[in-house]
């Protein structure tokens, strides 16, 4: 059992050990490196702690949100709510391409890309997959579920890429133009339809 006075102890300690070989000596957990230990360390010495969960911060932010369900940050594109602000800040970067990203968590998921690495398998059929929402996204292909419902006309979607194109029938939005008339199409397939027309070439049209 640890006392407090064990519990201030938040020394490095390597182990050799599968799971991470830096050691916290408060709570036990392993991490495998020790950037990510110093992450870690902020759980148990940060300014802030928490009176529901007792887990400490430099900044409480948006963390109290974690226990109530709220989520007072709306998007004002697809209308989905979210714990916290996008500040805008992309400090992970990627060393093969470039890309950037605002959290640790998303960088990891994007190397995959690179690596060729799928650890998530769907256990109906044999498709894998990078990141667990892909997973996710498609096991609904399984269940038939489609939780994204259009507010306007009660349409449910499997994504919410769906419904968003789905939304621009409703609000009249046109984004794709040709740039040799005047049209303008709510899907890019659509235009791209019609620049055959433009092209000399007979556009296919599912019947």
């Amino acid at each position: 059992m640890k006392t407090e006075a064990d519990s201030n102890d938040i020394t490095e300690y390597p182990h050799d050990d599968n799971s991470g070989p830096y050691l916290c000596t408060v709570c036990d957990k392993r991490y495998r490196t020790k950037r990510e230990l110093s992450r870690h360390r902020i759980v148990h010495i940060g300014k802030y702690k928490c009176i529901e969960c007792g887990k400490c911060f430099i900044l409480l932010n948006g963390h109290g949100y974690t226990h109530s369900g709220e989520k007072p940050f709306k998007c004002n594109v697809c209308r989905k709510q979210f714990i916290q602000a996008d500040s805008g800040e992309r400090p992970f970067k990627c060393h093969v391409c470039g890309m950037t990203f605002s959290v640790s968590g998303y960088l990891n998921g994007h190397m995959r890309v690179h690596t060729r690495d799928k650890p998530y398998k769907c256990d109906m059929c044999d498709k894998a997959f990078s990141l667990s929402g892909s997973l996710n996204k498609h096991m609904r292909i399984h269940t038939g579920e489609n939780p994204y419902k259009c507010y306007v006309c009660d349409k449910t979607f499997r994504e919410t890429g769906h419904l968003k194109v789905h939304m621009r029938i409703h609000v009249g939005e046109k984004p794709y133009k040709c740039h040799l008339c005047d049209k303008a199409f709510n899907q890019s397939g659509h235009l791209n339809d019609h620049m055959k027309v433009h092209m000399g070439e007979k556009p296919y049209y599912k019947l």
